[in-house]
């Protein structure tokens, strides 16, 4: 059994990864922010390191005695935080742990990247681990500053540390305390989105499934490889029409295209610029993102880490009960 380091072990993913790794019967020691909140680890027999991602002297800290470091901490809800604290966060952050990481002799380094950071498919074909950042950054600031973490990553690699990436694409599942991906289950089952999104369409995974590839990128990941991870790809009618059956409610009835949402868009990023908080937390770039069909080939994690376990269906009634059960609805 390993000793471990938990990032972000507070948010969605890493409280998962830390009970998984509870779960097997590794040690775990989490750092977290004096704010977090606490309630998904709770119950969990586990260490705490409080501090700011961007201190070398908690980072020194952290990692002291550690075999297995699992950076799964960032700043992901890019559109409720300053641009400056993205970048801070997601790579200042990552390079400051990469290299306490290196000076306390960790043996194995597994950081949580993102799909985003392969950036966004030009003529339909489904993005693989060779694709990389494509888009301007305006856009897409979270999926540019996994892209810059990921080559802080690449530089260690090079000195000598023992490094694995994973990307996770669009992740759904119990847990999700913030609201970072479930939100649409809760406005569809509210009878909140009268919209229905005839072009797009993304990839999906189970919190629960990144969780576990976690672990098996730590017993077995190659060195230096990025593993996508994805259970299924869904077009954003499909996954709409899905979210209102499992809901129990009807699916939207307007069609709606996208020179209509490219249109709200710019609504959406004057409303930001005059600082007026839109419904549902809309924000400009996630719209016109919606629109592109986002898909990435997972076969090869699927093939050296193996299958993912719950399908999308499941994540979703799984999530909707979870909120129903945590008073979100």
């Amino acid at each position: 059994m390993a000793t471990t380091l938990v990032t972000g072990a507070t948010g969605f993913v890493g409280s998962w990864v830390a009970r998984s790794l509870v779960d097997a019967g590794h040690q775990v020691r989490i750092m977290r922010r004096e704010s977090s909140r606490l309630d998904a680890i709770n119950d969990l027999d586990v260490e705490h390191i409080t501090g700011d991602l961007t201190d070398p002297a908690i980072l020194a800290r952290a990692v002291d005695g550690i075999e297995w470091v699992f950076h799964v901490a960032a700043v992901s809800a890019y559109w409720r935080t300053e641009k400056e604290r993205l970048y801070e966060v997601n790579v200042d952050g990552t390079r400051l742990l990469l290299e306490a990481s290196e000076r306390a002799g960790v043996s194995r380094f597994i950081f949580t990247s993102s799909a985003a950071a392969t950036g966004l498919s030009t003529d339909g074909y489904t993005i693989s681990e060779a694709h990389h950042f494509n888009t301007d950054p305006r856009l897409y600031p979270y999926g540019h500053s996994k892209f810059l973490a990921e080559a802080e990553v690449y530089k260690a690699l090079q000195r000598g540390l023992d490094c694995v990436i994973l990307n996770p694409a669009v992740i759904l599942g119990p847990g999700d305390l913030n609201l970072i991906s479930g939100s649409l289950i809760i406005e569809m089952a509210e009878g909140r989105v009268p919209f229905m999104p005839m072009q797009g369409g993304i990839t999906i995974i189970d919190v629960r499934d990144v969780a576990r590839y976690h672990l098996l990128a730590a017993e077995k990941g190659r060195t230096g490889e990025r593993y996508l991870l994805g259970t299924a790809d869904l077009s954003n009618q499909a996954l709409f029409k899905l979210i209102a059956r499992i809901v129990g409610t009807t699916p939207p009835r307007i069609p709606t295209y996208r020179p209509v949402v490219h249109l709200v868009a710019r609504l959406a990023d004057l409303a930001h610029f005059l600082r007026i908080k839109l419904p549902g937390d809309v924000e400009g770039n996630q719209l016109r993102l919606s629109t592109h069909e986002i898909y990435f080939d997972c076969n090869k994690a699927w093939r050296e880490l193996g299958d993912p376990q719950h399908d999308i269906p499941q994540s979703i009634a799984d999530t909707y009960r979870w909120y129903q059960a945590s008073g979100y609805l």
